[in-house]
């Protein structure tokens, strides 16, 4: 009975069979499509807008999405000193569409403040480049606090134990970590007042409800040099080629001070090893850019360009020394 062997039923199976089997190179062909291939890439910010983080994660989402013809979206998901945009990439699919601008506070803090994190910022994530070195710099509301240098600071914190008042973006934070580190290095005690985000402090401090911070130079030097705050020290061992006039901490008194953030892109672990590579070049090259590179470098950043590996030795090296800053000092979390 030939109609028995056309039945409909049969008919259907052979239909989808053969749908199937033609759809196959389409599917191939958009598994082995080049990255960045068919939607937009995101890049997370674990903190509210307007810190240094933000700054560097959309300077470098508008060129790299130029350059590779794609979209970069920054999207920013702070809470919890970092971690909740942090533990959201750990958890992310890991193809090369969710990366995070991950600093010395998500990637080497955290794990010493946050003993019970559901991920690990060596194991969950995969360097990729790091985009930059920004030095702190230590500034103060000229109308809360009369003093022109380190040295003069350092006299007015030990006349006055605690009373002076420095802000940061939160407990733990790259800022109020390295305002510790100032402290134990003088013999000083200020107040913390932490906020939450590096925006709202910055907006405190220059109003003067606050007296001083420590933070990097892109949310710093813009009222600086407007003269709304006072430029005190540099945190880094050497000047800012963009800020010459401004002195280091450590040629103003206390030798050897050092407490630089630095920022860099990671991505979930296990992202294609192809995927990794080609962000990394590209993301070397253009920071060589005159355009990209003077912009930045305007704002005290200062680039540092290496392979994924030089990026993974630094996490894991800033991550003992900073851990151990935070135990020793009993850095509390929010």
């Amino acid at each position: 009975m030939p109609e028995a062997i056309g039945c409909p039923r049969r008919r259907g199976l052979l239909a989808i069979g053969t749908a199937a089997c033609l759809s196959m190179p389409a599917l191939q062909a958009r598994a082995a499509a080049p990255w960045p291939a068919d939607r937009p890439v995101r890049i997370i910010v674990p903190f509210t807008p307007g810190g240094s983080t933000d700054i560097l994660a959309r300077a470098v989402a508008q060129r790299l999405g130029e350059d590779l013809r794609q979209t970069f979206v920054v999207e920013n998901r702070g809470g919890a000193g970092g971690t909740v945009g942090t533990e959201f990439v750990a958890r992310s699919a890991a193809d090369g569409y969710t990366l995070m601008m991950g600093h010395i506070g998500t990637l080497a803090v955290n794990p010493a403040l946050y003993p019970n994190l559901p991920f690990d910022t060596l194991a969950s994530f995969q360097p990729v480049a790091l985009v930059a070195t920004v030095p702190n710099i230590l500034v103060v509301n000229p109308k809360a606090v009369d003093v022109r240098d380190v040295a003069g600071l350092i006299r007015l914190a030990k006349s006055n134990p605690g009373s002076l008042t420095f802000g940061s973006g939160g407990n733990g934070s790259a800022a109020h970590i390295a305002m510790v580190a100032f402290n134990q290095a003088t013999g000083t005690s200020m107040t913390h007042v932490p906020y939450k985000g590096t925006g709202p402090m910055m907006t405190d401090l220059i109003s003067g409800q606050i007296a001083l911070t420590m933070t990097g130079g892109p949310p710093a030097l813009p009222p600086v040099r407007s003269g709304q705050l006072r430029a005190l020290g540099v945190s880094s061992l050497t000047r800012l080629d963009s800020a010459r006039e401004i002195p280091t901490i450590a040629e103003s008194g206390v030798p050897g001070f050092d407490a630089v953030q630095w920022y860099g892109l990671v991505a979930p672990a296990g992202t294609p090893r192809a995927v990794v590579d080609r962000l990394n070049a590209e993301c070397n090259r253009i920071l060589q850019e005159p355009g990209l590179k003077r912009r930045l470098e305007a704002e005290g950043a200062q680039f540092s360009p290496g392979t994924p590996e030089d990026f993974a030795r630094l996490i894991g090296s800033e991550r003992e020394r900073w851990g151990q800053l935070v135990r020793q000092a009993n850095v509390q979390a929010d």
